[in-house]
This record gives structure tokens, C-alpha cells and sequence, in this order.
């Protein structure tokens, strides 16, 4: 019997970026030619998620973090190494994985005309859900997130950025995974509706025994949440331990506790925002 939700063997996963270079100043055409570079997302690494626990991973935009929850999700392939959830290969026994997972992404995609009840029916039609139980649960998990009920039949495009977030994260625990893949869920959000989120993650984890993988920029929350942590820099793992492992291995200065951008620090050689701007410009 499996006793891993998630199991990362060897996994490379490279992307080809495509940039066009100008021609000189007084030429015809625009552009010369395209220039074509590839970039090594994730190199070649192991990682293993035991079933019930929630899994942080920490890094800069193009770190890699996002990639790993696109793969897990069958949203990607890797081009090499194998990646499994619960023993179900994540290329070869895709539409069996799928049933036990769901996907929480900073970036989610709605039908802005709908209300947040239709996009959700919608979402509980694609998993068989009944009609009755999939409307009740609804309901009960945007209220439990802080979404007032007036909102629940307004249109998306009317709802801030946050609210549309809140709406998102009740789509991803609606099916009641065992597997929750949740990239940057509070991103956008409120210190208020933050808590709100971080409080209903740790719950579903009490209640449904849910294994959680969770990649943040907010280190404070991946501390609050997580039972271990991975720092995921350049597509590979250049740390993994427990919160508090991770910050014993960094002495405190002035008197004052590690925190876990103090481990960021002493593990990459830059701060969280050098970090983010040097994948901004490419360095």
C-alpha cells in the first residue's frame, strides 16, 4: 500500500523561450529572427509527500515552485524522471489521479459573467457531484471563508480580486480531494481574508485527513502552515526540513528569532525581493 501522496523521482522539466531580436535601424522588416533559449525549470529532483501532510514549498517567481504543482496536476509532463500520486503515474494513469486531487491556482479562470454559485455547479457537474449536496456544501464552505451570502448570485466581474480568490479556493476543497494542490491561494487577499483561508486549510486537514502541497511567497504563512518546508531556488531543492529545523540551522542576530526569510537569506545568498528581481530581468 502507497504511503505517499506524492512521490518526485529524478524530475527534469525544461521550457524553450522565444525572443525577437531587432534588425539594425533603417532595415525593412522589424525583426531579424527569433532567438530561441531553453531554461531548465526543475533539475532532476526528488521529493516525497507523505499522505496527511501539508508540504510548503518557498521561492522566487520562475523558481521552478509553480512548475511542480502544474506537473502534479497533470497540467504538465515532466521530460524525464517519473512523478506519482498515491502510486497513480501522473503520465501514464492521468484520469485516475484527477480524482484525487483539485488545484488552487493564483491565477484562476472563471466565467466573469456567472455568479460564484454558477461557476461552482459548473466545477460540481464535472465531477459528478448531486445537484442538492454540491449546492449545500457550497454554500457552507464560501460562508465559512468570509463571503457574504448576497454575493454568492452576483456576477464574478462585479467581485474584487480577493473575493474572486475566496470563490477560487471553495472551487479547490468543493470535490473534497485527498490531495490539495494549492499555488500561492492567498495572494491577492487581505490580512483579514488571509486568516480566514489559512484557518479553513488547517481545518480540512483535521477533518478530512487531506494531504496538502502549498507553494507561497509569504514565508510567515508556509511557518504557520506547513509541517515541512522545501526551498526550491534555480529548480532545485536547496533545502528541506521542518519550520523549526530549517531555522536552526541559521543563528539568530541580535537577540532575536530566526525567522524563515532569515533561512531564505543564508540558504540563497539574497534576500526574497533580490531573489524576485533577479528572475525578473532573467539573471
Amino acid at each position: 500500500m502507497c504511503t505517499y501522496a506524492l512521490e518526485v523521482e529524478r524530475v527534469r522539466k525544461t521550457f524553450t523561450r522565444k525572443e525577437r531580436v531587432p534588425r539594425p535601424a533603417g532595415k525593412r522588416t522589424l525583426f531579424k529572427h527569433t532567438k530561441k533559449e531553453e531554461v531548465i525549470a526543475l533539475k532532476d529532483i526528488d521529493l516525497y509527500v507523505p499522505k496527511g501532510e501539508a508540504f510548503g514549498v518557498l521561492g522566487p517567481n520562475g523558481s521552478g515552485k509553480s512548475t511542480l504543482i502544474r506537473l502534479a496536476s497533470t497540467l504538465l509532463l515532466p521530460d524525464s524522471g517519473s512523478l506519482r500520486i498515491f502510486g497513480h503515474d501522473v503520465e501514464h494513469d492521468a484520469t485516475a489521479v484527477k480524482r484525487l486531487i483539485n488545484r488552487v491556482s493564483v491565477d484562476a479562470a472563471f466565467f466573469k459573467k456567472f455568479s460564484p454559485i454558477e461557476n461552482l455547479m459548473y466545477a460540481a457537474r464535472l465531477y459528478g457531484m448531486a445537484p442538492v449536496e454540491a449546492k449545500k456544501k457550497m454554500r457552507a464552505i464560501m460562508t465559512r471563508l468570509g463571503l457574504k451570502e448576497s454575493t454568492f448570485t452576483q456576477p464574478m466581474e462585479h467581485m474584487s480580486r480577493g473575493m474572486q480568490q475566496k470563490v477560487a479556493v471553495a472551487r479547490g476543497f468543493l470535490t473534497s480531494p485527498i490531495l490539495l494542490l494549492l499555488d500561492e491561494p492567498t495572494t491577492g487577499l487581505d490580512p483579514h481574508s488571509k486568516r480566514d483561508v489559512q484557518a479553513f486549510i488547517r481545518e480540512i486537514r483535521e477533518t478530512e485527513n487531506a494531504t496538502v502541497l502549498l507553494t507561497t511567497h509569504d514565508m510567515e504563512e508556509a511557518d504557520r502552515l506547513c509541517d515541512r518546508i522545501a526551498i526550491i531556488d534555480d529548480g532545485r531543492i536547496v533545502a528541506l526540513d521542518d519550520p523549526e529545523g530549517l531555522k536552526a540551522r541559521v543563528p539568530p542576530k541580535n537577540g532575536e528569532k530566526t525567522t524563515m526569510e532569515d533561512v531564505f537569506i543564508a540558504l540563497t545568498g539574497r534576500t526574497f525581493a533580490d531573489a524576485e528581481a533577479a528572475k525578473e530581468v532573467g539573471a
